[in-house]
């Protein structure tokens, strides 16, 4: 447990920011998945569709500027290091950085809000690797909490839904249906997320509670949760139905314009763009469906704030907050790791080799 720190370290995926690196980062996504070349293949033409860069990075050098202000406002000085899972700047490069820079001990603050495994214990797993390849001396490393409830991002999502409406043709707007979207995971994942005792399902149901929260706020009283992005094999199931397929099952409904909110995410990813700007609006175009969709939170002043309420809260300086009614277990504010069964890792499908 560490109560003070030295250094924040903002903890995301990573993505590639050269046409060169495109295959080589999606060899580190899926080392050990049994992920066959001409799906990587596939996945490969949607990153250079943009040119071979994922926005992801500076997408996070953006939200770590925004951080510093923040920081500075709130008279908190603490520097800020980038590291990422799968890509440069990788975090066992950056946590050698901190050691050298004298850094002791660090909050890490992950660009997922989410408990589960992909969502809250990978990110202990990335501080764990990172640690134990510096070595002795290596910096303490605290995860904050979940934040997926968190007043200052349903408030960023709010707004956005707000704007998203407006920029609907006028005729149309009375009679949108508000869909939510998060990244499809496989079911049996989901079903191991959480505590068996809380019935697991803590992913989708955590997910589920933030889409209530955000629809309450912008004053919708019905609404779909949706999901998007799966990558498995289609013999596997994941969450469902998907965005595009979904928005199938609205046009037969007479549904006419559509408002989506990319509540799983915090930035605009590769994911949001192609699968949202691009498959999903293409499909609502096709179907004469006016489309909208609303930004992500981390461009919001709000966003920082939230950062630093979290670190806030960490050393002590703040109550926590949370509007949910699903517990959001991982990392406490005195740094207990996750509770037992929060984030059992997925079982992975073996090739026969």
């Amino acid at each position: 447990m560490v109560r003070a720190a030295d250094a924040l370290l903002l903890l995301s995926f990573g993505g590639p920011e050269r046409p060169e690196d495109v295959m080589p980062f999606l060899e580190n996504v899926t080392r050990g998945r049994g992920v066959p070349r001409e799906r990587l293949e596939e996945v490969a033409e949607h990153y250079r569709h943009f040119g071979g860069v994922s926005p992801i990075n500076a997408l996070n050098r953006d939200i770590i500027a925004a951080v510093e202000t923040e920081l500075s406002t709130a008279g908190i000085d603490l520097p800020v290091y980038f590291g990422n899972r799968n890509w440069d700047p990788m975090v066992e490069d950056t946590v050698a950085r901190m050691a050298a820079d004298g850094v002791g001990s660090a909050l890490v603050f992950p660009t997922s809000a989410w408990g589960g495994y992909s969502g809250c214990l990978q990110y202990h797993e990335d501080i764990a690797r990172a640690r134990t390849a510096f070595g002795a001396g290596a910096p303490e490393l605290v995860k904050l909490r979940q934040y997926f409830d968190h007043p200052l991002l349903i408030e960023a999502f709010a707004d956005a839904i707000r704007a998203a409406c407006d920029r609907l043709p006028v005729e149309r707007r009375a009679g949108a249906r508000l869909v939510f979207t998060a990244h499809s995971i496989p079911v049996s994942a989901d079903a191991t997320a959480g505590p068996p005792a809380d019935g697991g399902r803590l992913y989708s149901r955590q997910v589920a509670d933030a889409a209530r929260l955000c629809a309450a706020a912008t004053g919708f009283t019905d609404y779909d949760l949706v999901w998007q992005s799966r990558s498995g094999p289609p013999q596997v199931p994941w969450l469902e139905p998907d965005i595009v397929d979904h928005l199938d099952d609205l046009a037969a409904k007479d549904v006419e314009a559509v408002v989506v909110c990319p509540v799983g995410f915090v930035s605009d990813h590769l994911e949001v763009i192609w699968d949202l700007d691009n498959e999903a609006a293409q499909k609502a175009a096709e179907l004469g469906m006016a489309f909208a969709r609303a930004a992500t939170p981390g461009t919001d002043r709000r966003f920082a704030k939230l950062v630093v309420e979290l670190i806030s809260e960490y050393l002590g300086e703040a109550e926590p907050r949370g509007l949910g009614e699903v517990p959001g277990y991982g990392c406490t504010s005195d740094g207990t790791p996750c509770a037992i069964g929060c984030c059992t890792p997925p079982r992975r499908p073996t090739t026969g080799k």
